[in-house]
């Protein structure tokens, strides 16, 4: 059997996770929500009484963890890097459930020895109680020393294209020095987002934060391209392609076509997500190119 076939055969165990509100909250405290506490639509992110999930926070439901070291993957986990995320959202998350999920792996893209493979891994979100399958979550990994696996060379899928125009709006997104230190609780402890030391020797020049902690960021400013309830968003995809650290001020770029925005992300000169869409249950209003 080759490195491929155990790959593809690699047995997950199935997840339970229980949250409640007090995680909804947290979750989006760790994404920046109630940068301004005073703003109606942040306390809906962050107060109890009218309270509603980010879309985003479906890829902590159900998490796996750091699987490609704890499930003797034989993959060198330490050179994996987080390289996308693709969330389809059947319904709108509860703020509070039991959820169940079996993450598997649905495809590897080697690149060929030396260079490196892609890994996506994707599970089904489902509540307990009502059967219901909340969300999609499909993650693709960059495993930078796990090329020539003995499967098939093979390409990834093209990333969605951007439009060659002006962008519709370009917000400023503030990211807390703190937000890292928030989001771990959301479910990710990996020391590389909290602990000087373990950061510098890998590399940075101190703590990172979370790439899924800046893609909440986004979707949370994105939500409000419409009404949340009434024409929510349905499917969002990423891809990170640079290094965020916790207090960066994020450049956001947004297009808006029909019933998707389109979007990239900046820090300075850097591009650190790309490629990055959202899709609406409905049309995006026209007026919503003149919101900021």
């Amino acid at each position: 059997m080759t490195r491929y076939d155990a790959l593809m055969e690699l047995e997950f165990p199935e997840l339970t996770h229980t949250y409640t509100t007090r995680d909804t909250i947290l979750y989006a405290l760790g994404v920046g929500a109630g940068d301004d506490p005073v703003d109606p639509f942040e306390l809906r992110l962050s107060y109890e009484p009218d309270l509603i999930s980010i879309p985003s926070m479906a890829v902590t439901l159900g998490y796996p963890g750091f699987w490609y070291r704890d499930l003797n993957s034989g993959l060198n986990f330490a050179s994996v890097l987080h390289a996308s995320e693709h969330v389809i959202l059947h319904a709108p998350l509860p703020v509070a459930a039991t959820v169940k999920a079996r993450p598997k792996i649905v495809a590897i893209h080697d690149k060929g020895e030396g260079r490196g493979s892609l890994v996506v891994s994707r599970r089904d979100v489902v509540e307990v109680e009502t059967g219901q399958r909340l969300a999609t979550v499909s993650q693709t990994a960059f495993c930078r020393g796990d090329g020539g696996l003995g499967g098939p060379v093979s390409a990834a899928p093209a990333p969605q294209a951007m439009p060659d125009r002006a962008p519709d709006q370009t917000q400023s997104v503030p990211t807390d020095p703190r937000s890292a230190l928030i989001y771990r609780l959301s479910g990710d402890p990996n020391p590389l987002h909290v602990d000087p030391q373990e950061a510098k020797d890998v590399g940075f020049p101190g703590p990172i934060l979370h790439g899924l902690s800046t893609q909440g960021h986004i979707v949370r400013r994105l939500m409000r391209l419409s009404d949340p309830l009434e024409n929510p968003i349905v499917e969002l995809d990423c891809r990170f392609t640079g290094v965020v650290y916790p207090g960066d001020d994020l450049q956001l770029e947004i297009w808006t076509e029909n019933d998707l925005a389109l979007w990239r992300v900046f820090t300075g000169e850097r591009r650190v997500i790309d490629n990055g869409w959202c899709r609406f249950s409905t049309p995006l209003s026209r007026t919503t190119k003149a919101n900021a």
